[in-house]
């Protein structure tokens, strides 16, 4: 999904005067951009993606979007999501996408300090180099991203502006080995430390959350989102895929930016 921004030269005759020149290509309304993150925090070199709308102020907020497990930063900017930064013209934020590897669940463990890579590291980066408010940051992700979004929002509830998850991986319990996600938590008390159910109260008042009704973390969400307090709660026709986060991208965008 990573898109070539590049520039088409065009040569012009000597002599030719500008009658026929062919006007230069426009800048997009979305740059693409990779950010190389040297974290102390993972002990390793990783690349972001930041989408930096051209007509962003100088102190847009920066939405914090984390990716799901097995997939990457280049998976959370479809094409959806860089049309409703257009349609939102000078009130765009700007949007980093950190990298959280395979199954990190972006909390503080054995493999890294992922939560503190992205908190110290990669939203400080993103901030001076892309002229991002650090001041409104709003957060949100995709199933494993979902779940990392939820983890940090309770420790630090005013930290964000806004907080969402969408299609979260929420765990009614440590999953066994031998499953898909068994790599999720480290043992059971790094399950117990970034169990979003058992600090659901800690998340701030109005957090969005959605799932497929046929998403088979919808259960664990249910029981999530009942011990919240006022969620912005969606339930929807389907199941644990990236539909709804797709086709409501200009709805959860907005719902960032009237908070941030």
């Amino acid at each position: 999904m990573r898109r070539l921004l590049a520039l088409l030269l065009v040569p012009v005759l000597a002599g030719c005067g500008d009658d026929g020149a062919a006007a230069p290509a426009p800048e997009p309304d979305v740059r693409a951009h990779v950010l190389t993150v040297r974290s102390e925090a993972v002990r390793r070199s990783l690349e972001a993606r930041v989408l930096d709308p051209a007509r962003a102020p100088d102190d847009a907020p920066l939405l914090v979007l984390l990716h799901g497990q097995g997939s990457s930063p280049d998976s959370m900017e479809p094409p959806e999501l860089v049309a409703a930064l257009e349609d939102a013209g000078a009130r765009a934020p700007v949007v980093l996408l950190p990298d959280g590897d395979e199954a990190s669940y972006w909390h503080d463990r054995d493999s890294g300090a992922w939560a503190r890579m992205v908190l110290d590291e990669a939203i400080p980066a993103a901030a001076a180099r892309f002229g991002a408010d650090p001041r409104r940051v709003a957060v949100a992700g995709f199933s494993m991203g979902g779940v990392g979004a939820l983890h940090r929002a309770a420790r630090e509830p005013r930290r964000f502006c806004s907080v969402a998850a969408h299609s979260p991986a929420v765990f009614a319990s440590r999953p066994k080995p031998g499953s898909p996600f068994a790599e999720a938590f480290d043992d059971d008390d790094d399950f117990r430390r970034a169990d979003p159910i058992a600090r659901a109260r800690d998340l701030p008042a109005g957090t969005w959350v959605d799932v497929g009704a046929a998403d088979p973390f919808a259960p664990a969400v249910r029981r999530l989102v009942r011990r919240m307090r006022r969620p912005r709660y969606r339930e929807w026709r389907g199941g644990h895929d990236f539909s709804f986060f797709v086709r409501e991208a200009p709805a959860w965008l907005r719902f960032h930016l009237e908070r941030c």
